[in-house]
C-alpha cells in the first residue's frame, strides 16, 4: 500500500475524535457510542471505508507488536540470548515475570485487541455503506482476517485448553456490550474455532495477490488466509490431532490456489536463500504474510538485531542474538548457516565495505545476519535503511509466514499423524542443497524447521512448548563463542555458558502472564501461576 505509513498517521490524528483511533483499551469498550453523531457520520463515503481498513495496519509496524514486542516472547527460545543486559527482557528470558514488564510485552495484548475491534468496525459497518460490492468484498476479507490474525497471536500467546481457557472473543455482535462484562471462554480451541471461521470468511472475499496492483501490495490475501487457516490448525492439533489433516488440507490449497506460490529456487542455493531474505523477494513467490516496511517505517527487527552502535554507521541495537547450539544445528553443508548468521571471520559487506566479522558487544559471539542484505550499500541510509537509527526499518518485509513454513506444517501434520512427510521437507532441504530424508521423522522436522525459520516470527518457543520440548531444552545452559579479543576476528575462542539454564515449568509456563493493566482494567481472570 504505497505511501501507506504516512496516510496512516495522518488518518490516526483526523479521527481521533471518532474514538477509532483508540477503539480498543483492555477492557475493550473505549470507543465512542454505538449511536453518536461523529461515528455514524463517518461511515459514508468510499474514502471513509478505506481510511477505516487502513488503520487495522497501523500497529503491524508498532515496536511493541511486530518489531520487538511479539519478539520478546520469541527470545525465550535456546536459539539466542537477549545480547545485551536489560533487566525486563532478561526476566521475560527467564520466565521471571508478572506481566508488569512495561512496553516489552505489556502491550502485545491490549493493542492486538485494538486491532480486533477496528476489524470489527469494519465489518459492523462496511455492509451498510453504499459502496461497490466489490469493494465491500475486499474490505470484509481484509478485516475478517486481520480480526483472525490478532486472535491468532494473542489466542496460543496466552490460552490454553487448561485450567485458564481461552481470551475472550469480541465481534461485531458484542463489541459494544457493557465494560466488564467479558469473560475467557473455557478453552482455546474456542478461540481457535473462531480464527478458523473468519479467515474461512476471508478466503471466500479476498482476492489472489496475483491479481492486486502494485499500491496495493501488503493488502491481505487468499493464500495468506489458507496459510492461517493451516497454522491455526497445527496449533490447535496440540489437543486435537484429528486436526492435522485440516493442516495437510490448507497448505495444499496454498499450492494449489493458482497464485504460483513456490520456493525461490534456482538451484542456487546460496544466492536464493541469500536473496530470499532481501527486499528483491518482498513479494516474490513465497511471500505469504509479512510486516509491509520502508524507509520511512516498518517493522524494525532488521535494526534491532544488528551489531549494537553498527560498528560506529548506523544505530543498530545489539539484541537477538543467536546461540552457539543453534549454530551447531545445521549441518556442515548447509548454505543456510551463513545466511542465517555471522561467527567471527565471516566475510560481509557492510556500508560498501568487505569486512570480516567480528563484535566487542555480541553476548554470544555470533549476530543474525538474515536480515543484513540491505546494509551491504556503499551509501544506504535514505534508500534502503531508515534515516532515522531510533526506528531502524529498511526496505526489506520481515516476514510473518513463507512458504516453506507452509510446506514444513504440511510436512509436520503428517509425521504427526503417522504418514510419510517426505515430499514437503525434502522440498525445502533441496533448496538449500542438502540430500533428501527417506521415511523422515520428528526429530527430522523439529530440526529443519529450527535451522529453516531461525530469527523468523515463525515462533521457536511456541514450537518447544507445543511439542512438549520445552522443560528439557530451557533445562541447559546456552553457549556462546567468547574470543579472547573481541576487536580480533582471527583471535582463539572458548565455548562458555552466556545463559544459565532455566527452570521452565510446563504446568503454567506454556502461556505468557495476561498483562497486569489488562486484568485490572477488564477484570478477567489471569493466567494462573504467574
Amino acid at each position: 500500500m504505497k505511501n501507506r505509513f504516512k496516510e496512516l498517521f495522518l488518518f490516526t490524528i483526523a479521527i481521533a475524535g471518532l474514538g477509532l483511533a483508540n477503539s480498543c483499551s483492555e477492557d475493550f469498550t473505549e470507543v465512542s457510542p454505538l449511536g453518536s453523531t461523529s461515528y455514524a457520520n463517518f461511515w459514508k463515503t468510499e474514502q471513509d471505508a478505506q481510511e477505516a481498513v487502513n488503520s487495522m495496519y497501523a500497529y503491524m509496524t508498532d515496536q511493541e507488536m511486530f518489531s520487538r514486542g511479539f519478539f520478546w516472547y520469541i527470545n525465550a527460545s535456546d536459539d539466542m540470548v537477549t545480547g545485551r543486559i536489560k533487566a525486563a527482557a532478561d526476566n521475560i528470558k527467564d520466565f521471571n515475570i508478572s506481566g508488569g514488564e512495561g512496553s516489552y510485552t505489556s502491550t502485545c495484548y491490549p493493542k492486538s485487541y485494538q486491532v480486533i475491534r477496528r476489524a470489527n468496525d469494519v465489518i459492523l459497518n462496511v455492509p451498510n455503506m453504499e459502496i461497490s460490492e466489490a469493494l465491500k468484498d475486499q474490505y470484509l476479507g481484509e478485516a475478517y482476517f486481520m480480526r483472525a490474525f490478532s486472535y491468532f497471536w494473542v489466542a496460543h500467546t496466552y490460552g490454553d485448553n487448561g485450567a485458564n481457557g481461552g481470551v475472550p472473543i469480541v465481534t461485531e455482535l458484542n463489541m459494544n456490550d457493557e465494560a466488564g462484562s467479558y469473560t475467557r471462554p473455557s478453552s482455546v480451541i474456542e478461540n481457535y474455532q473462531q480464527i478458523e471461521d473468519d479467515l474461512k470468511m476471508a478466503v471466500d472475499l479476498l482476492p489472489l495477490f496475483t491479481s492486486y496492483s502494485a499500491e496495493n501490495y501488503g493488502r491481505p490475501h487468499r493464500d495468506a488466509a489458507l496459510a492461517y487457516i493451516a497454522k491455526t490448525n497445527l496449533y490447535w492439533a496440540q489437543y486435537d490431532q484429528s486436526r492435522y489433516a485440516e493442516v495437510v488440507r490448507y497448505a495444499d490449497a496454498v499450492t494449489n490456489s493458482g497464485s504460483g506460490r513456490a520456493l525461490i529456487d534456482t538451484n542456487n542455493p546460496e544466492k536464493d536463500y541469500r536473496e530470499l531474505h532481501s527486499h528483491l523477494n518482498n513479494w516474490g513467490s513465497e511471500y505469504i504474510w509479512s510486516v509491509d516496511s520502508g524507509i520511512d517505517g516498518g517493522s524494525i527487527l532488521t535494526g534491532v538485531m544488528l551489531e549494537n552502535k553498527g560498528w560506529g554507521k548506523y544505530n543498530g541495537w545489539g539484541y537477538f542474538t543467536p546461540s552457539e547450539g543453534l549454530y551447531n544445528e545445521f549441518e556442515e553443508d548447509d548454505i543456510r548457516r551463513g545466511v542465517t548468521m555471522l561467527n567471527f571471520g565471516d566475510n560481509f559487506t557492510y556500508f560498501g565495505e568487505e569486512r570480516r566479522y567480528q563484535s566487542e558487544n555480541s553476548n554470544s559471539g555470533f549476530q543474525f545476519n538474515k536480515y543484513m542484505y540491505e546494509f551491504q550499500y556503499e551509501n544506504p541510509v535514505g534508500t534502503y535503511l531508515n534515516t532515522n537509527g531510533d526506528n531502524p526499518s529498511t526496505v526489506y518485509n520481515v516476514p510473518l509466514m513463507r512458504y516453506a513454513e507452509v510446506l514444513l506444517m504440511k510436512a509436520e501434520a503428517l509425521i504427526a499423524d503417522g504418514k510419510n512427510g517426505d515430499e514437503p521437507l525434502n522440498l525445502v532441504r533441496e533448496r538449500a542443497g542438502l540430500s533428501p530424508k527417506s521415511n523422515a521423522t520428528m526429530a527430522d522436522l523439529k530440526h529443519e524447521r529450527r535451522v529453516e525459520l531461525a530469527g523468523e516470527f515463525a515462533n521457536r518457543h511456541f514450537d518447544l512448548v507445543r511439542w512438549g520440548d520445552a522443560q528439557e531444552a530451557y533445562s541447559k545452559p546456552i553457549y556462546g563463542r567468547i574470543y579472547s579479543d573481541r576487536s580480533n576476528p582471527d583471535s582463539p575462542y572458548t565455548s562458555e555458558v552466556v545463559w544459565p539454564a532455566r527452570n521452565f515449568d510446563p504446568s503454567y509456563m506454556h502461556v505468557w502472564p495476561i498483562p497486569a493493566t489488562v486484568i485490572q482494567s477488564s477484570g478477567i481472570a489471569p493466567n494462573q501461576g504467574w
